[in-house]
């Protein structure tokens, strides 16, 4: 017998423990090599753990278990043959229909009380009528009336009983599910900057005109030449790299009782996944093209949306981008991303009355809010900083595509 412990990898540095988020196997399984056998849970991403060799599984924890870098979480009986044909889930199937047959038989037997129950306990007319009102049953009151029968009077005197489940229509269920521990992860940071910074938010609107017809104009050529999509996070994610090169205390972060200053913008750009809100870094984004953005924005939500992206992909980042506005969202205040000092919320598109030139016309308009450190970062900056993002939206082909949109776009 030839057996294999497996260890839990380490996912990162820095991590020292992992939780057992799902088992993807049972117990005694067959497992081929490569084969996803868990999904593990750090305080920075979801993994998954792959099968080191192919075998017969024993599961050496439990879901929900916290384990340690290096600890064995299963065995793989390497000279296991490989089994046959799947009987085990035929075998299963009548068990599944048992249940069934059960209930139908003992389905008269339980109508037969609640029919003597309301035969011993039928309202009036009007009683009935109260009841409903009430969201009561018949059998909740006790008749006063001949032979048990509830009268009106009954019925205004009834009292439904607070916080029964009989007292309403509707499911009253309730689900208890743990955190996971990158959710778990995520609140304490959350509620830590909110309590250890000084955090203030800013407003401002762009017009997106001038990007609706760039897009309009060169959508169809830009995806047959770069097989992407022309979005807007290209756009915005360039406006964020030229407004922090003229406002560097935004790309800061506080260590102690020094600040930090970045020459590099490394832009953590907010994607929601399965396992919840993820942030993935473009790395020196200041140096990419519009495409180079919009393609390795697509590579990296993929890879969240897959379950896929790693540690070191989430790891770092000097300023965060967040689109709510994919999901509706009118208006925002963004939190910090820590240790990061700034954060960039987008919002949805409105068509809206504006002035322009002493005109009322009709424009694709955004609200953008930017949160930021108090601390290191004063008004002047972070107001500066949000206009130099507005004047880059509102006129990108001076500030962002040098006044030639084909070369900009490598079309």
């Amino acid at each position: 017998m030839s057996i294999l412990e497996m260890k839990v990898p380490s996912p990162g540095e820095s991590i020292t423990e992992v939780e057992i988020a799902t088992w993807l196997v049972k117990d005694g399984d067959y497992v081929e090599k490569d084969q996803p056998i868990a999904e593990v849970d750090s305080d920075k991403a979801t993994l998954e753990l792959p099968a080191e060799e192919s075998g017969i599984i024993t599961l050496k924890a439990e879901e929900g278990d916290v384990v340690q870098v290096g600890q064995v979480v299963c065995l793989i009986d390497m000279s296991a043959a490989k089994p046959e044909g799947s009987a085990a889930p035929v075998a299963e199937a009548p068990k599944a229909e048992a249940p069934k047959v059960e209930e139908k038989k003992e389905e008269p037997n339980k109508e037969a009380p609640v029919a003597a129950t309301y035969a011993s306990n039928t309202p009036s007319p009007a009683a009935k009528k109260i009841l409903d009102e009430k969201g009561m049953e018949p059998a909740q009151v006790q008749g006063t009336g001949r032979d048990g029968r509830i009268t009106k009077d009954d019925a205004v005197k009834a009292v439904p009983a607070m916080g029964s489940a009989s007292s309403t229509n509707g499911s009253r269920a309730q689900t208890t599910t743990k955190l996971s521990v990158l959710r778990r992860k995520i609140a304490a940071r959350l509620v830590s900057v909110k309590n250890e910074t000084a955090m203030l938010t800013t407003f401002n609107e762009v017009d997106m005109s001038e990007i609706f017809r760039i897009r309009k104009q060169y959508k169809e050529e830009f995806a047959a030449k770069h097989g992407i999509g022309l979005g807007f996070m290209s756009f915005f994610t360039k406006a964020v790299t030229r407004a922090l090169k003229l406002y560097p205390d935004v790309n800061a972060s506080i260590d102690g009782d020094y600040k930090i200053n970045y020459d590099f913008c490394d832009i953590s750009i907010a994607v929601s996944g399965p396992k919840g809100l993820m942030v993935p870094v473009l790395r020196n984004a200041e140096d990419m093209t519009l495409r180079s953005v919009e393609a390795n924005i697509k590579d990296l939500a993929t890879k969240v949306r897959d379950g896929k992206i790693t540690v070191d992909e989430m790891t770092g980042g000097t300023f965060t981008v967040t689109n709510g506005g994919t999901f509706g969202s009118m208006m925002s205040t963004p939190i910090i991303n820590p240790p990061q000092s700034a954060i960039l919320g987008m919002h949805n598109i409105i068509q809206r009355p504006v002035a322009i030139d002493g005109q009322v016309v009709i424009r694709p308009m955004m609200y953008v809010a930017m949160s930021y450190d108090h601390r290191i970062i004063d008004g002047k900056e972070s107001v500066g900083f949000l206009v130099a993002v507005k004047e880059a939206i509102d006129n990108p082909v001076e500030f962002l595509m040098g006044g030639d949109e084909r070369k900009a776009l490598e079309l």
